[in-house]
């Protein structure tokens, strides 16, 4: 998608930025972007990073008592 702005398009855009905020703003404006673009990323990274963990863990099997008797198992059922 930026691709095709291309040099030309950036430059444009920034000279209209400077125009509308001036020059004491850019910086701040920039300095903003940055910071949010980079919480965005991390923010991603932790989404995807706990979708991968949950795939690596194993899954839990029940546990299944031999141990008890049928009459016994039918009394707690009851």
């Amino acid at each position: 998608m930026l691709s095709s702005i291309g040099i030309p398009g950036l430059i444009l855009i920034l000279i209209i930025a400077l125009v509308i905020f001036g020059p004491s703003k850019l910086p701040e404006i920039g300095r903003a972007f940055g910071r949010t673009l980079t919480e965005f990323k991390s923010a991603a990274k932790d989404l995807t990073k706990d979708d991968d963990d949950d795939k690596d863990k194993p899954k839990k099997e029940p546990v299944v008592d031999l141990s008890v008797s049928s009459e016994d198992a039918l009394k707690r059922v009851n």
